[in-house]
This record gives structure tokens, C-alpha cells and sequence, in this order.
């Protein structure tokens, strides 16, 4: 059987590359034989991420329209233009069975070429308020995979499928890492313990949040995991030093994502749509703290899809400093809500979804071959 080949478009943050690299995994295990090629945008962090999970990508010199700065978007027709250049050229020469669109700046340019070009495509919306991009694609795509309900408001009913977001396989499987997660971060075993996630970037107003809270959380007895960003570890590492009594693992960057939900009993975070999944994932009670300069301000809505369910507390940026800690510790105090949470968080998740998407991709393709 001749090999599929499909492309991979869209990045920017990590809440669009990983799901991405779930799928194409997925794709690899059902179809060992398959071909993939990634397409982002050029300087940004698919560039480094892609290729060290095993895959080949180019870039294109497209950019996002900056919102507050109208002026600086002189160049944005320009740099288009030239993207979906480049996205002819690269459908030409690599000649894909399907493409498939996971958002960001880079899956615009390329799937409108792969539109022009009659070739099929999907789209994969990790968010619960669809993107700029999705939105204006989804009329021609063949499949929109979503990962909440009720999206028909911004795609044909038709094309919807819910199948979930994507997420890293070693998450899947939480039984019995407890006791190895504590001795990996150097955690006490009697203490509970918080996980402080700001996305792949950190998250300054959760930063400051837990730094102004330092002492409380020491007086309570509380212990935590803080992934603060490359900007604020240093900061962090010294305000920590100042609470001679804080049992703390801080780093920029959390590698084992999997100890570090397994040691969690409550976890902080943006509300990006593959945290938020992986919060699921994992079952954990979550205060979130969405991001309020999100496109569309869709980190809000996403948070919202969890709190309405019951599956998550919510604290607006705007309000971080002065409630997030004491929120924290108030709901560690109270076992009988974290149960409640973790079990209505468990009940959204979608563990199976990069296997479903992949599986109804690859069927896509046979379709398309009759």
C-alpha cells in the first residue's frame, strides 16, 4: 500500500504544536508507513519542539495581526503573500494526501493553498471559543474535530466531531506514580501539594500571585511544583530561599509533566485548551486563572466550560494577588470539595482522542483513494 503523506500546519504556543504531535503519533502507530511533514511559522517554538519529538518541519514568514497596534500590521499583506507562496511550493514538492490544521498562524496560508489546490483537509479547534483562523477554514475542511461541546455556533453542524484534545500518552496512566513523583521533586509525603503551571511561557500574574503568597503557604504547611517560565525563575528561586520552612521544586520548565500532576493535589493554571485537557486527563481539582489577552478572550471560555460543570474554580486575572493563594489553601482544607472536582474533571475527559482523530483521519484518506 503506497504511504500517506499529510501535512501538519498551525503553532505558535504549545497548547497548538503538542496536540499536533499527538495526532501525527497516533497516525504512526495505526499507519507505521505514513509520511509527515510539519508546516509553522518561522522563529517560532514549533521550530525547536517538532523536530526534537522526530518530525521534519518547515517554516513560513507568516506573523498573527497584532490587535493593539494597528500600525504594525503594515507588513502582515506582505508576509501573506509570501507564506502562501512558500505553501504552494512546499504542496508541490512534498504532494500530501491530506492536510491537516491544528491553528495558528501557520495553518491559514497552507490550508487555503491546499484548498486552491484540491486537496483534502481537517481541522483540529483545542479551544471552546474557535479561532480566527478555524473559523474561516472550516467551510471547505472535511472534518472539524473539536474538543467541547456546542461548537455548531462556529462551525457547520455537519462537519463537527467531538472527540477531545489530544494529549501527551504518559499522562494517560497516573496509577502508582504518587510516591516516585514526591522523591523526584524532593516533596515531604505528609503535606499537600500544589502545582503552579503558567503554560509553556509562565504566567506573570500567577507568578507574583504565588510569590506575595509564599508565606501563607508555608504557615499552612503546603508544599509545591512551580514551572515559573524562563523570565521569573531566578526571582522565584530567591523569594523561595527567603522562606526557610517552603518545601518547593521551582523550574522554568517541567519536563515530567506526569510526576508533576502525580504529586498534585490541586493544580494551578492558565486555562490554555491543552492544559485544561490534561488537567482532565489526569483528574485533578483546578483553580484556573485565564489569560485575559487571549484571542477572543477564548482562555475565559474554556475555564467557564469546566466551572459550569463544576470541574474547576476560577480566579480573573485581575483579582490573582489577592485571592489566588488564599483560594488555594481553602480548598486543599476542604477534601470534600476536592473529590468533587476531581470527579467531575475526570468525567470530561477524553483520554482516547488522538487515537480517534487519527483513526478517523487515516479514514478519511481511504476515502478519498476510492
Amino acid at each position: 500500500m503506497k504511504p500517506k503523506r499529510i501535512i501538519i500546519s498551525g503553532g505558535g504556543t504549545g497548547g497548538h504544536i503538542y496536540p499536533a504531535i499527538a495526532i501525527a503519533s497516533a497516525i504512526q502507530e495505526i499507519a507505521p508507513n505514513s509520511e509527515f511533514l510539519f508546516v509553522g511559522a518561522e522563529w517560532k517554538m514549533e521550530m525547536e519542539k517538532v523536530p526534537k519529538a522526530g518530525f521534519k518541519i518547515v517554516g513560513l514568514p507568516i506573523v498573527g495581526i497584532n490587535r493593539q497596534h494597528m500600525m504594525k500590521n503594515l507588513l502582515f499583506p506582505f508576509k501573506l503573500i509570501k507564506s502562501l507562496s512558500k505553501a504552494f511550493a512546499i504542496l508541490n514538492e512534498f504532494k500530501p494526501d491530506m492536510a491537516v490544521g491544528v491553528g495558528g498562524y501557520a495553518s491559514g496560508p497552507m490550508l487555503l493553498a491546499a484548498w486552491i489546490k484540491g486537496i483534502p483537509y481537517v481541522i483540529q479547534e483545542q479551544n471552546s471559543f474557535a479561532g480566527i483562523t478555524n473559523k474561516f477554514l472550516a467551510s471547505k475542511a472535511q472534518r472539524i474535530f473539536v474538543a467541547y461541546p456546542n461548537m455548531e455556533i462556529f462551525f457547520p453542524k455537519e462537519k463537527i466531531q467531538y472527540l477531545g484534545n489530544p494529549v501527551r500518552k504518559d499522562l494517560i496512566d497516573q496509577a502508582g506514580k504518587k510516591e516516585k513523583a514526591i522523591a523526584h521533586f524532593g516533596l515531604q509525603t505528609d503535606k499537600p501539594c500544589i502545582l503552579i503551571i503558567g503554560g509553556s511561557q509562565g504566567a506573570r500574574t500567577i507568578n507574583l500571585a504565588i510569590q506575595a503568597g509564599l508565606e501563607q503557604l508555608v504557615n499552612s504547611q503546603v508544599q509545591i511544583i512551580w514551572q515559573t517560565g524562563i523570565p521569573f525563575e531566578q526571582e522565584a528561586k530567591v523569594s523561595a530561599q527567603n522562606q526557610s520552612d517552603l518545601h518547593a521544586y521551582i523550574s522554568a520548565f517541567i519536563y515530567e509533566m506526569d510526576l508533576a500532576y502525580a504529586a498534585a493535589d490541586l493544580v494551578i493554571s492558565r486555562a490554555g485548551a491543552l492544559s485544561v485537557s490534561e488537567i482532565c486527563l489526569v483528574g485533578k481539582a483546578s483553580i484556573l486563572v485565564p489569560l485575559p489577552s487571549a484571542a477572543e478572550d477564548h482562555q475565559t471560555q474554556n475555564a467557564i466550560s469546566l466551572v459550569s460543570e463544576g470541574a474547576a474554580i476560577l480566579v480573573k486575572d485581575v483579582e490573582a494577588k489577592t485571592k489566588l493563594v488564599q483560594e488555594a489553601i481553602a480548598c486543599l482544607q476542604n477534601k470534600e470539595l476536592i473529590a468533587q472536582i476531581e470527579k467531575q474533571s475526570k468525567s470530561m475527559a477524553k483520554p482516547s482522542a488522538a487515537h480517534d482523530i487519527a483513526t478517523n483521519i487515516l479514514a478519511l484518506l481511504t476515502l478519498h483513494e476510492k
